[in-house]
């Protein structure tokens, strides 16, 4: 007898949890209805749609940003972006205006993380580079001023591999400016009466 009845309560508890079930299947039916979930796969198509145009619309800003920036054109959007004036001032650089580059680069600065600003620093000490080769000559208030751009070179270098260590580029560019400087500052540029300059190899990654 008590086995016949544990048995009948077995079945009991099972069409129980059955019924819960079906009761559980029922509420969610009339919840899901047809019509709602229609409308949640029509939300879901019209955000789905929405996010493809933004991102086929971005793809072609971000073209044409790109585009506008390689030749020196202002761009039509992103025009406050780091990546808008950095790139702007590296056109302004590679073309030789140095002066409205290097204000650039400055204000960038604003807006850089430390590996940008290790790479605007980098830019800054090849701006100041490359006028020093420009104007290195025998002369000796010439020659004056070309060391003091090598030394801005090469403090911007420096700046650069503090924010940087790992940036190759510049520590090649600095060793450079380090064989062409003397080895202790001309009158009016430093502490020493030695003057002199010492040409080396033509630094990398010059705009």
């Amino acid at each position: 007898m008590a086995l016949n009845s544990l048995n009948m309560n077995e079945k009991s508890s099972g069409s129980f949890n059955l019924t819960l079930l079906g009761t559980w299947l029922a509420n969610i039916s009339r919840f899901f209805s047809v019509k709602k979930i229609t409308w949640l796969l029509l939300i879901i198509s019209i955000s789905s749609a929405l996010n493809v145009a933004y991102l086929v619309t971005r793809i072609k800003q971000i073209n044409a940003f790109n585009a506008a920036v390689s030749i020196g054109l202002p761009p039509q959007t992103d025009r406050q972006s780091f990546e808008a004036k950095f790139s702007t001032a590296f056109w302004l650089a590679k073309n030789e205006r140095y002066k409205e580059a290097t204000l650039l680069f400055n204000k960038a600065l604003n807006q850089a993380n430390n590996t940008q600003k290790s790479a605007i620093q980098y830019n800054l000490g090849n701006i100041f580079f490359r006028r020093g080769l420009v104007i290195n000559g025998a002369n000796m208030t010439v020659r004056d001023e070309a060391e003091y751009l090598f030394r801005q070179a090469k403090t911007a270098y420096q700046q650069s591999l503090r924010l940087d260590n790992s940036f190759w580029d510049a520590r090649h560019n600095m060793d450079r400016i380090l064989t062409m400087l003397p080895g202790t500052p001309t009158p009016g540029a430093g502490e020493s009466d030695t003057p002199g300059l010492i040409m080396g190899s033509i630094p990398v990654g010059l705009p």
